[in-house]
């Protein structure tokens, strides 16, 4: 009886563990789950907000309304330079849209031609957002100036690797691989959408301070880079969140790192929605309906 009772004393701190192992691998579930979904909800929404801004506008014969949004991105005798930001902007939003439904793991399990088809036009896409941007930065450059064209040009950069990449490991069938690039593709698809992001709430919590109107300030070098480079390091979390040998404290770090991800991108979306996104595309369905 004595010993039965030692076994159980001792297999306790194992069961305990089992028990938490359990809870933090639901808990990461949960987590990463949540990050797909409101990455989804934001996307779409700033998908939408793109097709209706930029497109209406080449639509209505008004692209030089585009330079609301940042100075210099239509100029009348720069056409190629026009035609490579504009295929920029048509395709990214593509990827902001199918982007999230390429990361579920139903799709891929459940319909899985749906995900190759659609990750052939998502990978296509991708390199034309690239390499558009490149186009528009290489023959017409930046409102500001070599610290922006180098920031942004890394950008495009890594947006055509990543697609490379993700095309490649698919069709050598290194799965594993070709779900991390996946990832940090899409976490570059987000860039634009980040970007746009962090200006407003710069501009809430600092008023503008180290923003120029020729973004050649302090705070426009620095957002020059940022605006990818956390993107990336939250997909390595994400991509390492999955792997099961990953040792406790990692674990909890990642979740944190995830779940604070989802509440910022909540709280943004909802305020740029309410005080921009959403007007802006309501504007273009209630005029297009008139």
């Amino acid at each position: 009886m004595a010993s039965i009772d030692q076994q159980d004393v001792a297999a306790e701190p194992l069961f305990g563990r089992a028990i938490d192992a359990g809870n933090s691998a639901a808990a990461r579930l949960w987590a990463t789950r949540a990050l797909v979904g409101t990455f989804w909800l934001s996307a779409a929404i700033f998908g939408l907000y793109i097709f209706s801004f930029y497109a209406g506008a080449a639509v209505d014969g008004t692209p030089e309304q585009w330079n609301e949004s940042l100075p210099r991105l239509y100029e009348p005798h720069t056409p190629v330079a026009t035609i490579g930001i504009a295929a920029h902007f048509a395709t990214g939003a593509v990827l902001l849209l199918l982007g999230p439904m390429q990361l579920m793991a139903s799709v891929r399990e459940n319909v899985p031609q749906l995900h190759r088809w659609v990750g052939r036009v998502y990978g296509s896409t991708a390199l034309i957002t690239g390499f558009g941007g490149l186009a528009f930065i290489a023959l017409n450059g930046t409102i500001g100036g070599a610290p922006m064209n180098v920031g942004f040009g890394i950008y495009g950069a890594l947006t055509v690797l990543a697609a490379f990449q993700t095309i490649r490991c698919a069709r050598a069938r290194r799965f594993d691989q070709h779900r991390a690039w996946a990832i940090r593709l899409f976490a570059l698809a987000i860039g634009s959408w980040l970007y746009r992001m962090d200006y407003g709430f710069w501009r809430i919590a600092a008023n503008g301070i180290g923003h120029t109107r020729h973004f050649d300030g302090p705070f426009d070098m620095f957002m020059a880079f940022f605006f990818y480079i956390p993107n990336l390091l939250v997909a390595e979390v994400f991509i390492r969140a999955r792997q099961v040998h990953m040792r406790p404290p990692i674990r909890q770090i990642a979740l944190i790192v995830v779940s604070a991800a989802t509440i910022f991108i909540a709280v943004g979306t909802y305020y740029f929605t309410v005080y921009y996104w959403g007007p802006r595309i309501l504007a273009r369905v209630i005029g297009s309906s008139v």
